[in-house]
């Protein structure tokens, strides 16, 4: 799909005092709904005579809020006639059981993220050259093959401030390390080495932070390659944003997607769905997930909660406990790293599983109603409708669908195949902005990949629902966690 070797074409804000919340708030106002910096965002353009008039984020979200509203409210009128023929075959509590599972809950949530992106604007970047000095942490066990590449990627980025890397190697047992300095002296890459043995992805992570001396830190996992324009981009975007801001995820793509049908529908996937659910996130600055692949932290402020916890989802967590007191997370979809995903049924159902239980440990670790912002506290919320997604799809459904085949279309029916279209609507609109706004910018351009599109539309979901409910399963049930 890309070409990650494509060519492309100091933080403003004081750290001190980033902490303290707002004062001088009027009572009984606006202000206490949503934090005063909400509403007078300090990264909002100027709206110079002429130009669109600048949306306040918190109005966004309200209009968001109130178009799921009343599209809910559209399905429940609608529905009635569907709701009383169910109500014949299972029963009125069992058919509204099913009606909220597979209409109305992934209705909702579908329609606050399409009515959050059609207002979605991308505030410009307005440090367009940073120079601060930043460190990148790979965390590596055993990946003597894929290190170099990765370290030589950091090196060719147009990033023109200090760049050190630091090679966590988690207890590597082939040549990682080796690898890495070879790598580093023909590059003239500055490098350093930590060993970490206790195992663990978050031990690697702490053990390389103890050792950072720069302001900025970067994560990148061993199997992914930065743009030449990422690490620039995603330091812009920090410098940019309002003093508050504690990390920015970047976008992360997949480059191995020529391998098999399975790489080409995750593809889609990272280009289409997990983007967009970002740029929804990031739009009200409570991205959920600085991912460890590739984001961007202020060193301090992960020192100061810490460091990465000793969870399966490292990531999720460290990434609501930065935001529980206030802080935002932004996401910058220009901010390009390509990264390797599984290319075998039990690999990726292994993967979506672990992702499923790390969501479980954000929630248990830093509960929505315990985050500060209104906004990030709703954006966090709606992680706890999700299990009910993956239930309504994987356990009625799938099995609605079986019946719909048998003659019964108690579940699916005609009615629900007007789903198809407005699919393929909404993703071709996600498509049209990818390649306008993103891959426009950046020089890249996306291969033919038909085949694991209709794959993405019609199966993908079904693996993603199964993966999840046994990664749900095991977080509940306590089974032995793995980092791979």
């Amino acid at each position: 799909m890309i070409d990650p070797s494509a060519p492309a074409g100091a933080r403003r804000h004081s750290t001190e005092g980033r902490h303290e919340p707002s004062s001088g708030v009027p009572p009984n106002s606006l202000s206490q709904l949503f934090e005063l910096d909400d509403l007078t965002d300090p990264a909002a353009p100027a709206t110079p005579a002429g130009r669109r008039l600048y949306v306040p984020v918190a109005t966004k979200f309200l209009l968001a809020v109130l178009g799921t509203v009343l599209w809910v409210g559209l399905s429940v009128w609608i529905s009635q006639a569907w709701i009383n023929e169910l109500t014949d075959v299972v029963g009125v509590l069992l058919a509204w059981v099913v009606v909220c599972l597979v209409a109305y809950l992934p209705g909702a949530v579908v329609a606050f993220m399409a009515f959050s992106l059609a207002m979605d604007r991308q505030p410009p970047l307005r440090v367009a050259e940073p120079t601060t000095p930043l460190t990148v942490i790979i965390a590596a066990r055993n990946e003597e093959q894929g290190i170099g590449p990765t370290i030589a990627a950091v090196h060719r980025t147009d990033y023109a401030g200090p760049v050190h890397v630091i090679l966590a190697d988690n207890g590597s047992t082939d040549g990682t390390a080796e690898a890495a300095r070879r790598t580093a002296d023909e590059l003239g890459v500055s490098l350093s080495v930590v060993r970490e043995e206790r195992p663990g992805k978050a031990n690697a992570l702490n053990t390389a932070l103890e050792t950072v001396a720069t302001e900025y830190v970067v994560t990148v996992d061993a199997d992914t390659l930065l743009h030449v324009e990422s690490l620039r981009r995603l330091v812009s975007r920090l410098e940019s944003a309002p003093d508050d801001t504690v990390a920015v995820a970047g976008a992360v793509l997949v480059r191995n997607s020529r391998e098999n049908l399975l790489a080409r529908m995750q593809e889609w996937d990272y280009y289409l769905g997990i983007a967009a659910v970002k740029r929804m996130q990031g739009l009200y600055q409570a991205t959920l997930v600085a991912q460890g692949a590739f984001s961007i932290y202020l060193t301090a402020d992960l020192r100061r909660i810490g460091g990465w916890p000793d969870a399966i989802g490292e990531d999720i967590v460290v990434t609501w406990r930065l935001m529980e007191h206030g802080q935002r997370v932004f996401f910058e979809p220009t901010a390009v790293a390509f990264t390797d995903v599984p290319t075998k049924v039990r690999h990726f159902m292994r993967q979506r599983a672990r992702w499923a239980r790390g969501m479980f440990e954000g929630l248990a670790a830093v509960p929505p109603w315990r985050q500060r912002r209104p906004m990030t506290r709703f954006v966090a919320g709606i992680d706890l409708l999700i299990p009910g997604l993956d239930i309504g799809y994987a356990l009625i459904w799938m099995p609605g669908i079986v019946l719909f085949l048998l003659g019964y279309p108690w579940v699916v029916s005609a009615w629900t195949l007007v789903v198809l279209p407005l699919t393929v609507l909404v993703y071709g609109s996600l498509r049209r902005y990818q390649s306008r706004n993103v891959f426009g910018p950046l020089n890249l351009r996306v291969r033919r990949n038909r085949g694991g599109y209709l794959a993405f539309l019609l199966l993908y979901q079904a693996l993603c629902s199964w993966a999840s409910l046994a990664g749900y399963a095991q977080h509940l049930f306590g089974a032995r966690r793995r980092w791979k």
